[in-house]
């Protein structure tokens, strides 16, 4: 038996396969990122879903596909946290846009998309990344993630730029004020979280002309700031919630920028089972 788990900033999707129940359920669990967590975090974490419902000991084999996992070191961080409990599985940690990629493409070449609480972008050639325009977080790039939409919302709804209305219903909707938002920001954790989340907001309210223009300069900017600069205009893929929920208006960009979007899927959990069946990688 196998494991493959795909997790984001926010969301860990774990999917048990080999065994007799093919069709087992996927185990939800909060996010794991090797930059915003501890090994003993981590391990924490996966505690609950291994000790209750996972037959740990009869795992041959681990694929991870994680956020924050680009790094040797943060890849052994991970690594180190899932053999506490696996402890006669191979484990294999790779990062999430490797995860997307074989998702989306399987074993044929295209770009391929994250956008979710964060945002990543790759070229890839059927086999592995090619090119990858780094992301950078949700402080320094992260163009059209959930954080940063919501960054930009929250940090307009703080200097007055919202419309009075939209100002208005967005604090009553939340109970929130400008100190709880600060608060939310910069003194508790998971700030990229947080503002990700401000999302279904902007879902709500997704008929309103101003929440349409910042979800549009945020995907221009996505297409300007990273995917020109692949050399490359033919297969592009995206997954993630922020993808998937805001596609009319992804689509709409990626054809004023001269794309084609091929796929987009919400989670890339389906596409990696179907990739690894196909690739024996059990």
């Amino acid at each position: 038996m196998y494991i493959i788990i795909d997790s984001g900033s926010t969301k860990t999707e774990l999917r048990l396969q080999g065994s007799k129940n093919s069709d087992n359920e996927s185990i939800i669990i909060p996010g794991i990122n090797p930059f915003y967590q501890t090994e003993k975090e981590i391990s924490d974490l996966l505690q609950s879903a291994i000790n209750i419902e996972l037959p740990a000991q009869s795992i041959r084999k681990i694929h991870f596909y994680g956020a924050g996992c680009s790094f040797p070191d943060k890849k052994t961080m991970v690594a180190n946290a899932l053999k506490t409990f696996f402890t006669n599985a191979e484990i294999n940690v790779e990062n999430d846009l490797l995860a997307a990629s074989r998702a989306l493409f399987g074993n044929q070449e295209g770009i391929a998309c994250i956008l979710g609480t964060g945002s990543n972008s790759c070229l890839y050639n059927g086999k592995e990344i090619e090119m990858n325009v780094s992301p950078l977080g949700f402080i320094l790039g992260d163009e059209g993630s959930g954080a940063v939409i919501g960054k930009k919302f929250v940090a307009d709804c703080l200097k007055n730029q919202l419309p009075n209305a939209l100002k208005d219903k967005f604090l009553d909707r939340y109970s929130t004020t400008p100190k709880d938002i600060m608060d939310n920001v910069y003194k508790k954790p998971f700030p990229n979280r947080y503002l990700a989340s401000l999302c279904h907001f902007l879902l709500e309210n997704i008929e309103d002309t101003y929440v349409r223009k910042i979800i549009k300069e945020s995907f221009c900017e996505f297409f300007d700031r990273n995917i020109k600069q692949y050399p490359y205009n033919g297969r592009l893929g995206f997954v993630g919630s922020v993808a998937f929920l805001f596609q009319d208006i992804l689509t709409e960009v990626a054809d004023s920028r001269g794309y084609k979007i091929e796929k987009i899927i919400r989670a890339p959990m389906e596409g990696l089972i179907t990739y690894h069946a196909k690739n024996k990688e059990q």
